[in-house]
């Protein structure tokens, strides 16, 4: 399940619920003479929002509107590749969930505010094409119980409900999920889903980069604003999902050095001096950069999406940010000639498998 503290990593198995505050009403005594009683109510005022509660609101509402986007665009990635994904495939049930203990500080009330968020787990995001989606689970469901068994409320809601729907999911077919949805409760029997078992991140800054540490992939804010289209940041997770298949965390001993950058912008409040010079980031090596974007077309392409602008993107990407950019994503891959010619073979292998019917299998 995803750490407290986050905007939210995107695993794929957790729920979560709402609950909304009401107002307290007081009366006032009666006046002692009888002919000059008068009672009136007196409505507690709300607490004040402080600018800095007031930034949090933004702040979070904005990234869950970029979790939400990253979720949807990886759907497919994630489910169609499973075959690709070796032994990282697993039985998914496919949602996020989150409570107000999702969060800290001014972001609990940001949570409550925005979100609605209270003790209860609720359902924070759907992975589309899952089983959850198909069975017609909803953002918003507060999750009630999983095969009968009662899931936990309050502060550690996310680390027990883990500990009760990860064994259920990798050891069947469906779950029967009790949810409370529109003041009752609903039965649903949600299939689970072989997926690509890879956290999805949102990172909290606007360098234009993204990270993979052979579990995780995780890209900025900078750079989904880089990117702009969906297709575009599709070709940007599927590289780094390529990176995680083909194990290159490990290959290239940085598997710590990266986990420690995403653990940190995962943050509310990053500690952005981590991001001085090349946050000790070691350059991709040219072989292994072209073998991730070899199998990250073939995984683009399988998801569904358009593979004729790849080229274009990662080109306009290394004009605009070079290598000379510390801390952007080509003076993480720097072999832009090696990785463009790559690019241009296995856009052409795919069209003609394309072309003649064939498996788009790498």
């Amino acid at each position: 399940m995803n750490k407290t503290h986050k905007f939210g990593t995107l695993s794929l198995i957790a729920a979560a619920s709402l609950l909304s505050a009401c107002s307290t009403f007081q009366s006032q005594p009666a006046a002692p003479e009888p002919a000059l009683a008068v009672v009136s109510s007196v409505t507690e005022a709300p607490p004040v929002v402080t600018a800095k509660m007031a930034a949090a609101r933004q702040q979070l509402s904005q990234m869950v509107a970029l979790q939400d986007r990253l979720y949807r665009i990886a759907g497919p990635l994630l489910i169609n590749n499973a075959d690709l994904c070796r032994t990282q495939a697993r039985n998914l049930l496919g949602f996020t969930a989150k409570n107000k203990y999702s969060y800290t500080g001014e972001f609990v009330d940001a949570a409550q505010a925005v979100l609605n968020y209270g003790d209860r787990l609720e359902v924070a995001s759907v992975l589309s094409g899952s089983g959850a989606a198909r069975a017609g689970l909803r953002k918003g469901d507060a999750l009630v119980a999983a095969n009968g068994k009662v899931l936990p409320i309050g502060a550690n809601a996310e680390t027990l409900a883990a500990g009760i729907l990860g064994p259920l999911a990798s050891s069947s077919q469906s779950l029967d999920l009790t949810v409370a949805r529109g003041g009752s409760n609903q039965q649903l029997k949600v299939p689970v889903t072989r997926a690509c078992a890879f956290k999805i991140d949102i990172g909290n800054s606007d360098n234009i980069n993204a990270y993979s540490d052979g579990q995780r992939v995780m890209i900025t804010r900078g750079m989904v604003n880089f990117a702009q289209s969906d297709e575009a940041i599709a070709y940007v997770l599927a590289k780094d999902i390529a990176h995680n298949v083909l194990g290159h965390a490990a290959i290239t001993k940085q598997a710590y050095t990266v986990g420690s950058i995403i653990d940190n912008l995962v943050g509310v409040r990053p500690d952005l001096s981590m991001l001085i010079g090349t946050a000790g980031v070691k350059p991709m090596p040219q072989d292994l950069d072209g073998a991730a974007d070899y199998l990250s077309l073939y995984m683009v392409a399988r998801a569904g999406y358009s593979i004729e602008g790849a080229r274009a993107f990662w080109q306009r990407l290394a004009n605009q940010y070079p290598a000379t950019v510390l801390n952007g994503y080509t003076a993480n891959h720097p072999a832009v000639s090696h990785r463009l010619m790559v690019i241009d073979k296995t856009v052409a292998e795919i069209r003609s498998k394309q072309a003649a019917k064939r498996p788009l299998v790498p």
